[in-house]
């Protein structure tokens, strides 16, 4: 199973970028999907998930507002809208996914993890 990431980059304060995540190898159209991230000298924090429909989307209270996941189970890929993105979005995002339905935002709730992408947001 693979899940990978693209999309990142440099980006201004205020921009926005997409980032995409396409899973290979089992699909996840019955399983709860999402992203997470790490800043420079921190831990692995929760940013957005999304359930197997769609139909329930949970964000981090930083990102709320802001961010928009989403994803095509025909497709088996995952999403996230940035928009609005401060100095402090920086970090490198990684997707993840579950064997599971429940939307879960603890990193040892999902069995599943891409390599990650960086995002840099300049002042």
């Amino acid at each position: 199973v693979q899940l990978v990431e693209s999309g990142g980059g440099l980006v201004q304060a205020g921009g926005s970028l997409r980032l995409s995540c396409a899973a290979s190898g089992r699909t996840f159209s019955s399983d709860a999907m999402g992203w997470f991230r790490q800043a420079p000298g921190k831990e692995r924090e929760f940013a957005a998930a999304i359930s197997w429909s769609g139909g329930m989307k949970y964000y981090a209270d930083s990102v709320k507002g802001r961010f928009t996941i989403s994803r095509d189970n025909a497709k088996n890929a995952v999403y996230l809208q940035m928009n609005s993105l401060k100095p402090e979005d920086t970090a490198v995002y990684y997707c993840v996914a579950r064997s599971g339905a429940r939307v879960g935002v603890e990193p040892n709730e999902y069995d599943y993890w891409g390599q990650g992408t960086q995002v840099t947001v300049s002042s």
